[in-house]
């Protein structure tokens, strides 16, 4: 028969370091994350002005440069919505509600959703996936974050 022994000693518990005190500025943080990426990505406040735009963010977007929208309402920036008929009607007020990046900015929560957007003259308009998430601050909703995928 088998003789199993058990003993009993203190538990070890590893010593951590205090928790550093949480980022104040989220936007400002992920607004140097969003100019460097590489992946197509905007980042709004919660007044809607664009605060971040990667390079390829803009170009998706048919948006110029980043340094030409940043600061810029998002809808007042250059960036120019289409509806999904036949008519390729430019969104009203009322459609960009329900764009992702507006509606993670107003609903606290995650969005997402296809966008028609305008091209340049000459250019085929671009279809996008975007998936939007709130940016939070101190507990309240700050901007949101998007990322853009061509489809």
């Amino acid at each position: 028969m088998a003789h199993v022994e058990l003993s009993l000693s203190e538990a070890f518990v590893p010593t951590v370091p205090p928790l550093a005190e949480p980022e104040s500025d989220t936007v400002g943080t992920w607004s140097a994350t969003v100019s460097r990426a590489a992946e197509p990505c905007l980042l709004i406040d919660a007044e809607t002005k664009v605060v971040a735009v990667s390079s390829s963010g803009c170009r998706l977007l048919c948006l110029g440069t980043p340094e030409e929208v940043i600061g810029l309402p998002l809808l007042d920036g250059g960036l120019r919505l289409l509806d999904f008929t036949a008519y390729r009607g430019e969104l009203t007020e009322q459609d960009t509600d329900k764009i992702p990046p507006l509606l993670a900015l107003h609903s606290g929560r995650l969005a997402r959703g296809l966008l028609r957007v305008q091209a340049t003259a000459g250019a085929p308009d671009a279809t996008v996936d975007a998936i939007s998430t709130p940016v939070l601050a101190g507990g309240a909703v700050a901007g949101s974050l998007t990322f853009f995928s061509e489809v």
